[in-house]
């Protein structure tokens, strides 16, 4: 094949791929339109939240702005009287690496009730979380916490996994602070669809149910 032939090749690829991302994005966003709040007070009240996880720093030690702002939704959520119980969902693979009980902590602090709040140690992605918010946690209806770029693809997840869930938007994080976050979370989408529609993807672990109480 010659250059010429590579370089049309190429370019009918590159062409495709960005195709599909824009697709994806705008299955992503459509599905999760009018599911999302981002003042507390306009929020329906639900039972359960789920908030989902992410490192309590960064690689280099400094303020995970991410979290720290998630947490804060997260508080002023049960504050507001909008939820009873939380699902935190995180990552917990390795040793000294444990989101649900950072974001426990810091919920205890920001003055949740401890018996309040429930850890989901196998939320190693999105798709994880959401899927065992239902098939292990036993939830149908959830509100979801965390930024809204990330609150999108987890509504999406939810309602391909027949949740009825809404979406509480933490404050965004500049992108100064952020960009390879959002660059991200544009093959995030990608990844989600092509898991729900052609890969079927599963959590990598289920396990027992877990009983939440109703109040």
């Amino acid at each position: 094949m010659t250059k010429r032939n590579w370089g049309k090749l190429i370019t009918v690829a590159a062409a495709l791929v960005a195709l599909l991302a824009f697709a994806c994005q705008r299955l992503v966003v459509s599905t999760a339109a009018g599911r999302m709040y981002d003042e507390v007070n306009a929020v329906p009240g639900k039972r359960v939240a789920v908030l989902l996880g992410c490192s309590k720093t960064k690689a280099n030690g400094g303020i995970n702005y991410f979290f720290k702002k998630r947490i804060q939704a997260a508080a002023e959520l049960y504050q507001a009287g909008k939820i009873k119980t939380f699902i935190v969902s995180g990552d917990n693979h390795r040793r000294g690496y444990d989101e649900p009980t950072d974001m426990k902590e810091a919920l205890v602090e920001a003055g949740v009730p401890e018996v309040k709040i429930f850890c989901d140690y196998a939320g190693f992605r999105t798709l994880d979380s959401i899927a065992r918010a239902k098939k292990v946690f036993g939830q149908d209806q959830i509100i979801v916490v965390s930024q809204r770029f990330h609150n999108e693809r987890a509504l999406y997840l939810a309602k391909c996994y027949g949740i009825d869930a809404i979406a509480f938007n933490a404050r965004d994080v500049q992108i100064d602070h952020a960009f390879k976050t959002y660059v991200r979370e544009v093959f995030a989408r990608v990844k989600a669809v092509l898991d729900m529609h052609l890969l079927h993807t599963q959590p990598k672990f289920y396990g027992p149910p877990v009983v939440l109480p109703e109040s």
